[in-house]
């Protein structure tokens, strides 16, 4: 439990947002590859799970919150840039984040209840609860992002 806890929670969530920050500010101008870079980091996030001693399927409830929220919210986001600029995108994105923060409970809760009933032990810890949310919304804004740039090549000025 002593890995788990608040220190080594934060110590990883800075060594990770670090490194995540730097990779980005060095591929900005490529915002092509932006989705497939944030999914990889989506999943690199496992890594301090792991290394805590939890299994990844613990926090997958806070990985599907992710998922669902921050991929629902970055749609928000890419329509509210399209027809608002920057402050259309951050009411998108505020307005957004409220609406798919509750429907992203739901499919928290619903796989919460999955994992408890099936004997895996979900139980949240600063660790799996920080990482898990940060994987699931890599994952979810990156998958959005590859969808909106790469296949439906939809252009918000930025390319």
């Amino acid at each position: 439990m002593k890995r788990q806890g608040m220190v080594p929670a934060f110590i990883s969530f800075i060594t990770f947002s670090t490194v995540l920050l730097c990779v980005i500010w060095f591929i900005f101008d490529k915002a092509r590859f932006i989705g497939p870079i944030l999914i990889l980091f989506g999943i690199l996030a496992w890594i301090p799970i792991r290394i805590s001693g939890r299994a990844v399927k613990s926090a997958s409830a806070d990985i599907i919150f992710g998922i669902v929220d921050t991929g629902l919210l970055g749609v928000a986001a890419l329509i509210g840039a399209k027809y608002g600029g920057v402050l259309g995108a951050i009411v998108g994105g505020a307005v957004g984040d409220s609406i798919t923060d509750g429907f992203a409970g739901i499919f928290e809760g619903k796989v919460s209840q999955f994992l408890r009933n099936h004997g895996i032990d979900e139980a949240r810890t600063p660790m799996s609860s920080s990482m898990g949310k940060i994987s699931g919304c890599l994952m979810g804004v990156g998958i959005t992002l590859t969808i909106a740039w790469s296949i439906l090549n939809l252009d918000i000025g930025l390319l």
